[in-house]
């Protein structure tokens, strides 16, 4: 797959945490869809923080 392509499956362009573009590399699988990122930092920076969230939803028995 090509840069592009990858980077067009991403549900945004810009990186939440930056503010700057997505890159192909910096990519996460999060509830079935791709989210994008600028660097693997601020990827695995979500990937840490969605784990934290999802785990106390599933303790509170909330979990949808």
């Amino acid at each position: 797959m090509t840069e592009d392509k990858t980077k067009d499956l991403a549900v945004n362009a810009i990186c939440p945490w930056s503010g700057d573009p997505v890159q192909y590399d910096s990519l996460a699988r999060y509830r079935g869809n791709i989210v994008g990122f600028c660097n693997p930092g601020c990827r695995d920076k979500f990937i840490r923080a969605t784990g934290l969230f999802d785990a106390a939803i599933a303790q509170s028995g909330d979990a949808a």
